[in-house]
C-alpha cells in the first residue's frame, strides 16, 4: 500500500503551518513550524511570490497531507464529490472526514492521523464488531468503531485515550473513552469541520 515515508514535520514547513501530523510534538516548542517558520530547501528563506495557480495548488496539498491522502486517491475523491448534489469543496471534506483512520484520530484513539491509519493496519481497530484493516474504508451513520479486544491493553492507546480526556469531541460523533468506543451520529457539516482550509481553492484548482 503506496503512503508518504519521508519526514512529515517538511510537509508542515512547506505548506507553513501546522498540519499536526506528528500529535503531541506539534504542541510542543520541538515543532518544526515553531522553529523554522520557512519552506524547507536552501532556498526557502527566499522571498516568493505566489501565484494565483500556486494558491490553488498548496491548497490542494495542505488537504493532501493533513488527512495523508496521496495524489490519485484525492483526484478520486474529488471527482466523487463533483458528482454528487451540494457544494463539491464541502463534499470533498466529507469523505475526507469520513474515512476510518480519520474517525480514529477523532475520537481520540490515536495521536495522529498518521497513527490511526497503523493502528487500522494492525487490525486493532472494529467496526460494528468485526475487524476493518483499511485506513479507507468510509464509515456510515450509525456505525459503532471500537478498540479491539486484547488491543484495548496496548499502552500507545491508553496513553492516547488519557491524553484525549477532557478534549472536545465533534458534534457528530458520540465518543466513551472508558469503553473504547465511538458511534457515528451525523455526517458532519462544514461547520462542525474543524479543518482551516478554503475548499473553493481546490475546486478553482481542478476547474482550471
Amino acid at each position: 500500500m503506496a503512503r508518504y515515508t519521508g519526514p512529515v514535520c517538511r510537509l508542515c514547513r512547506r505548506e507553513g503551518e501546522k498540519l499536526f501530523l506528528k500529535g503531541d510534538r506539534c504542541y510542543t516548542e520541538k515543532c518544526a513550524v515553531e522553529r523554522r517558520s520557512y519552506p524547507p530547501g536552501q532556498h526557502g528563506q527566499g522571498r516568493h511570490k505566489v501565484s494565483e495557480y500556486g494558491l490553488h495548488l498548496r491548497e490542494k496539498q495542505k488537504v493532501r497531507r493533513i488527512y495523508g491522502v496521496l495524489e490519485r486517491q484525492f483526484e478520486r475523491y474529488y471527482d466523487r464529490a463533483s458528482r454528487q448534489d451540494g457544494i463539491t469543496g464541502e463534499n470533498l471534506l466529507r469523505i475526507l472526514e469520513l474515512r476510518l483512520d480519520n474517525i480514529v484520530y477523532r475520537m481520540g484513539f490515536a495521536a495522529s492521523r498518521n497513527q490511526a491509519r497503523q493502528l487500522v493496519l494492525h487490525e486493532h481497530i472494529a467496526v460494528n464488531g468485526r475487524k476493518v484493516d483499511i485506513p479507507s474504508y468510509e464509515v456510515q451513520v450509525g456505525d459503532v468503531i471500537t478498540v479491539r479486544g486484547n488491543s484495548r491493553d496496548l499502552q500507545v492507546i491508553r496513553e492516547n485515550i488519557e491524553a484525549a480526556e477532557g478534549r472536545a469531541v465533534p458534534e457528530w460523533l458520540e465518543v466513551n473513552l472508558d469503553q473504547m468506543e465511538g458511534k457515528i451520529l451525523a455526517v458532519p457539516t462544514r461547520e462542525q469541520m474543524d479543518i482551516s482550509v478554503q475548499e473553493h481553492l481546490i475546486v478553482e484548482y481542478y476547474s482550471r
